[in-house]
């Protein structure tokens, strides 16, 4: 089953030279879970300065600067994983070098 992590953080967040060197590692080895890769995709994203919020409301396209949700964490990046279940999953999850500092969510995709 494939999930797609959303990995979120607060921006505001000051990195220090290790944990910085263990971010730019992405995947690496978080990624394996039991000798076998679960990573398949993934990204960091720009902050959230650079989002825009896209909405069409009475045929109207509404457009703003900035992510929707307005929480301390934003998403900063995310991975697609392919893992037998969940608990497998939550495993690959609670590896990732964010987990520890901000939050990743799980989120499966529908059945094909």
């Amino acid at each position: 089953m494939k999930y797609l992590m959303l990995v979120c953080v607060d921006e505001s967040l000051v990195l220090g030279p290790e944990e910085a060197a263990t971010m730019s590692d992405c995947p690496g080895p978080w990624a394996d879970v039991d000798g076998r890769t679960v990573w398949r995709a993934g990204g960091q994203l720009q902050g959230v300065s650079d989002a825009t919020t896209v909405r069409v409301r009475d045929r109207e396209v509404l457009i703003s600067d900035g992510p929707f949700a307005e929480t301390k964490e934003q998403i900063a990046g995310f991975d697609v994983i392919e893992c037998a279940d969940l608990d497998e999953a939550i495993e690959a999850a609670s590896r990732h070098p964010v987990a520890r500092l901000g939050v990743v969510e799980l989120r499966p995709f529908r059945p094909e």
